[in-house]
């Protein structure tokens, strides 16, 4: 029955393997989801989703498997609306008011609802717009789409319109996500999690496991032991370009701080514009009388951090190679100077650049951060950003 759905997996760019479909249907066998529709997708995703990259195509699969009677041929219907009396009771007891139930049982209740529906479906022989007893839409029938009826069954519609269909055949209610949509921070979260190196700080407040069974073994009684929480160890050093060309990435910039700061605990960041100089800002309402010398940066923070630049790398070529270039104040060093000792002092540093990958040829200083930074640059893509934290992490 569901070998069509694994077909529809495997043709949607999900890597699922034979064994992970023989567990799905090991946990249907067993009854892990019932007749829940929401437990069936969330068994089949757990089953057969590796890679949370890969969840907005399986999403795609699902729905072209089991959209409605559009997509699915009349047998398998008649097949699939064989339903159990609990599980429409359990339904109602989860969706519907009083007054909706009381509706239903003045139909006849929900066997025969049902019994209805198998009936229709092998009286009609093709589809039917309006009316008010086969199976189409527009009409008032108990069953179809686009239509009213308070004790319907919605088939092949994507939306809820009146929201009193007893039994919802179409269902996607689960966000895109894909490493090829546009990234927002739930996305580049995932993404920066490539980035980690585990270690156990702070009070020994978590339950520790194996530590107990040993202990309680060694002396006979249970000794329960605690151990500190395992934290992402990784220290990190964003540099942010703000002003002019960056004006048009300020939503994807603010997506990706607030994601590293979420994921990093130990996180510094410090404004440029353009390209470093000798003066860096973490205010940009004070970003004249409050900034930081460069070298100062330079000296406080170790190597062990990773080094992080996110900028358009869009600039006059002389702001990066010759001193004095800088448009808003006489640099006495070039800004590639700058760039070269922020790179000997972190070794581990990485360029992402919100500019799309394909238009970076067509800009020279971006060409020329590239080289700069010996091709250590990334699109500010959730692949991208995946690539640059590997990169990272070696």
């Amino acid at each position: 029955m569901f070998v069509p759905f694994f077909q529809a997996l495997r043709g949607a760019g999900v890597p699922v393997s034979l064994r992970e479909y023989l567990t799905f249907l090991e946990g249907m066998a067993r009854g892990v989801a019932g007749h829940d529709v929401e437990a069936f997708y969330f068994l089949a995703r757990a089953a057969m989703v590796k890679d949370e990259r890969h969840i907005d195509r399986f999403d795609r699969a699902f729905a072209q498997s089991f959209q409605g009677l559009e997509a699915i041929p009349l047998d398998a219907v008649l097949d699939a609306v064989n339903l159990p009396g609990d599980w429409l009771a359990k339904m109602a007891e989860k969706h519907l008011t009083d007054e909706e139930k009381a509706e239903i049982e003045a139909l006849g209740g929900f066997d025969k609802l049902m019994e209805t529906l198998r009936e229709r479906l092998k009286e009609q022989q093709g589809r039917h717009q309006g009316g008010s007893k086969w199976i189409g839409t527009a009409g008032t029938s108990p069953f179809g789409a686009y239509g009213y009826n308070p004790e319907g069954v919605r088939i092949g519609q994507e939306d809820s319109r009146h929201r009193r269909a007893v039994k919802v055949w179409d269902r996607r209610e689960f966000r895109a996500y894909d490493d090829s949509i546009e990234i927002g921070t739930r996305n580049i979260k995932v993404a920066l999690k490539r980035l980690r190196k585990w270690a156990r700080d702070g009070a020994a407040d978590e339950l520790d496991l194996d530590g107990t069974i040993r202990a309680t073994a060694e002396h006979g009684y249970l000794d329960v032991q605690t151990r500190p929480e395992k934290r992402n160890a990784v220290k990190v050093l964003l540099f942010l370009d703000v002003g002019g060309s960056m004006d048009d990435h300020v939503k994807v910039v603010e997506e990706l701080f607030s994601a590293a700061r979420t994921e990093f605990k130990h996180l510094r960041h410090y404004y440029f514009h353009n390209c470093l100089y000798e003066g860096v800002w973490t205010d940009n309402r004070r970003r004249w009388d409050q900034q930081t010398p460069t070298h100062e940066v330079l000296r406080t923070y170790g190597s062990d951090y990773k080094c992080i630049f996110v900028g358009d790398a869009s600039m006059s070529p002389y702001e990066i190679a010759i001193p004095g270039g800088a448009n808003e104040h006489w640099n006495q060093e070039a800004g590639h100077v700058w760039l070269d000792r922020v790179r000997a002092q972190w070794p581990d540093h990485l360029w992402i650049n919100p500019v799309p990958e394909k238009y970076w040829p067509y800009t020279q200083s971006i060409g020329m951060i590239r080289e700069i930074f010996e091709d250590r640059m990334v699109p500010m893509t959730l692949d991208g950003i995946e690539r640059g934290m590997r990169e990272l992490a070696r």
